[in-house]
C-alpha cells in the first residue's frame, strides 16, 4: 500500500508541475522583442506576437520572464496583448520585468489565450 501511496504522490506532484513547465510553451505563435533597460528598476521588452495558429485567439497575454545564467526564473511579467488576434496576424506589446540582480537573459511567451474558431469554409456536402 505504502508504494502505492508513493507512486500517487509522485504522479500527482507531475501534474502539478505540469502546467508551470509548459506556461511558455504556447505553440503556434512567432514572438521577436527587444530589451530597452534604460529605465533603472525596470526592464521593458517590446515586441511583437504573430499568430500561427489555424484559428483566431482571443484574450492573449504574455509573460516575460528575466533569467540566471542556469536558467533560474529571479523575475516576471505579464501584459494583456489583445483581445483578439486572427489567423497570420500579428500584435505589438510591451512588458515590464524588475531588474534584479543575477539576470543574464529573458525569456518570453504566450501565457495565456483561448482559441477560437478558423476561418477556413468548406465546400458544399452534395
Amino acid at each position: 500500500m505504502a508504494v502505492f501511496r508513493r507512486g500517487a504522490l509522485v504522479l500527482l506532484a507531475l501534474i502539478l508541475a505540469l502546467p508551470a513547465a509548459t506556461a511558455l510553451a504556447q505553440q503556434g505563435f512567432r514572438i521577436s522583442y527587444d530589451v530597452d533597460d534604460s529605465r533603472p528598476g525596470r526592464s521593458r521588452l517590446n515586441g511583437r506576437v504573430t499568430n500561427e495558429r489555424t484559428d483566431d485567439v482571443f484574450d492573449v497575454s504574455i509573460t516575460a520572464e528575466a533569467l540566471d545564467a542556469k536558467g533560474k526564473v529571479l523575475a516576471r511579467g505579464i501584459a494583456f496583448v489583445d483581445s483578439r488576434i486572427g489567423r497570420g496576424d500579428s500584435r505589438q506589446f510591451s512588458v515590464s520585468v524588475p531588474t534584479v540582480p543575477g539576470a543574464t537573459s529573458f525569456r518570453v511567451g504566450v501565457s495565456s489565450f483561448r482559441p477560437g474558431f478558423s476561418n477556413q469554409t468548406s465546400a458544399p456536402q452534395s
